[in-house]
């Protein structure tokens, strides 16, 4: 009877490394499920996109590095420069900035719906997690966050904002405010700081209006139901896109954040975020696995030794 029990030994182990090897998958994928980005289609190389009655910038002294969108306003409230857009400034008619602005409409209508199709999917977003009004001095990783009052706000007192991407550059930070009022609070000279393989491109901000103060240090892009207004010298990587208000300016340097390439050394790329296990997991899965089976080995090992 004794050898009988030792002959089914390797049959036993087998069914054990696949167990606890399913269960360290299983683990892995549950740790690893992630939010995927906020798709913006063709919102996306929009620096500014707005809505009615304009876009203003006092002194017209501020920079903006992406496209520039007004609509359904007619282009002459586009009140910018062809010098200070590095990209394309879109109107709905022939008016606006020359000799630089595009005449494109059915362009923008498609961006405006790709707009409200964004907010409406960063609304609909769960889990969420409540956290405090400031937000200043707090470090997050990824995941969806909503206000317990009104607003969300950092104030430059409290210290950064730090975004931790814990090493996955497919990291996605999506900030809630759904109340009426302004929602976004960013204070003067506040920060956000980003980390570990964190991007501006994956932060997204849903709000109803947003005040950026002045020489604050924003990231993300705002999705706002209504108007943004920035103030002197702040510095905005992301994007100011606004469903229904206008969005105004002084003096500010705006770029449209484009997603970088995982070929940093200092970041562990990640698979993308379909809630499909990163390869950490599998690599930490095979060496449990390996582990198991060695062990599984050398107790059978033993026990036939014994049973000689």
């Amino acid at each position: 009877m004794y050898k009988t029990h030792i002959k089914f030994l390797p049959v036993i182990a087998l069914f054990a490394i696949f167990a606890i090897f399913t269960i360290i998958m299983s683990i892995g994928h549950s740790a690893h499920a992630a939010q995927a980005t906020v798709n913006l289609g063709n919102a996306s190389p929009f620096a500014i996109l707005s809505g009615t009655p304009n876009i203003t910038d006092a002194g017209n002294a501020s920079v903006i590095h992406g496209n520039v969108g007004l609509s359904p306003a007619t282009g002459a409230g586009i009140g910018l420069t062809c010098s200070q857009v590095t990209g394309t400034i879109y109107s709905v008619d022939a008016t606006g900035p020359l000799p630089c602005r595009v005449t494109n409409g059915p362009l923008l209508v498609t961006a405006k719906n790709n707009l409200t199709a964004a907010y409406t999917d960063a609304a609909g977003r769960t889990p969420l997690t409540t956290v405090p009004t400031e937000l200043g001095g707090t470090t997050l990783v990824a995941g969806v966050y909503n206000s317990n009052s009104t607003t969300l706000g950092i104030t430059a007192g409290a210290g950064a904002l730090v975004l931790d991407g814990q090493n996955d550059s497919s990291s996605v930070f999506i900030f809630e405010a759904p109340f009426s009022g302004t929602g976004l609070n960013v204070g003067s000279g506040s920060t956000i700081s980003l980390i570990n393989g964190a991007q501006a491109c994956n932060v997204f901000w849903r709000v109803d209006t947003a005040a950026i103060n002045t020489t604050a240090n924003f990231v993300g892009t705002v999705l706002a139901l209504n108007s943004i207004s920035v103030a002197n010298g702040a510095t905005i990587n992301g994007r100011l896109l606004a469903r229904n208000g206008n969005v105004t300016l002084i003096n500010d340097t705006i770029t449209a954040s484009i997603c970088a390439g995982n070929d940093t050394l200092d970041v562990v790329p990640g698979l993308p975020n379909t809630g499909e296990m990163s390869g950490q997991y599998v690599l930490w899965g095979a060496i449990s696995t390996l582990l198991v089976a060695t062990g599984s080995l050398v107790a059978y090992a033993a026990y036939k030794k014994r049973s000689i």
